[in-house]
């Protein structure tokens, strides 16, 4: 009997020493694969015409097409897969520019292989996982009208619900955090994304910071 199939992983970086430390991180775990790996985002998507990838992990600034333009290169293309970005500056523009970009997760270099992995396998899942973004940014960056507000009031579970979901929190760490079952959480979720009028997560989290809910 043949295990779980390993989630296929596509690589860039122009830097090689990062790009083989990586490779050599990922290869120690049992349910990924490397399968491609590029100094840049042009050739990692010219290389992904080749092979079947599930998620892409990728540097952000690179010569040529960066981490952010792969991203929106990647969106354009049905079933694509998801990118992690990582970077190693700390600067809450890059996760707001993330988030824009349609990352599926964002991290700086500094996290450990753990939380490397776990943003991994919950982006492979169709989840976001991006690092806390600045409040002051978002509410300079974003405005919404009043026809825009939400259709109802949040209680205080619902807050602090999207406060743990803009903190990157899964569902699952979010019903451990608050002593409720996953499935709840995601019921929870649905009436918070249907009064904020949102589809996804991100959005959520972006919406409530700029209206101040959270």
């Amino acid at each position: 009997m043949t295990g779980p199939r390993r989630l296929r992983i596509a690589l860039a970086d122009d830097q090689a020493l990062v790009l083989c430390g990586l490779k050599a991180l990922l290869g120690g775990f049992e349910q990924l694969e490397v399968v491609a790996e590029a100094d840049g985002g042009e050739a990692l998507l010219h290389l992904m015409t080749k092979t079947t990838v599930d998620v892409v992990l990728s540097d952000i600034r690179m010569p040529g097409l960066d981490g952010f333009g792969l991203c929106e290169r990647l969106r354009r293309i049905p079933g694509a897969p998801p990118v992690v970005l990582l970077t190693t500056f700390n600067d809450p523009d890059m996760a707001l520019r993330a988030a824009e970009a349609g990352a599926g997760g964002f991290l700086l270099k500094d996290a450990s292989p753990l939380e490397l992995i776990a943003a991994i396998e919950e982006v492979a899942r169709g989840r976001k996982v991006i690092a806390p973004i600045s409040t002051d940014l978002l509410r300079t960056r974003y405005a919404y009208h009043d026809d825009e507000a939400p259709t109802g009031c949040f209680n205080k579970r619902e807050v602090d619900i999207l406060r743990l979901l803009a903190g990157g929190y899964t569902n699952r760490e979010i019903g451990q955090a608050i002593h409720i079952a996953e499935g709840t959480v995601k019921n929870y979720l649905i009436d918070i994304f249907d009064k904020l009028g949102t589809r996804d997560r991100t959005r959520a989290v972006l919406k409530a910071i700029t209206l101040k809910i959270i």
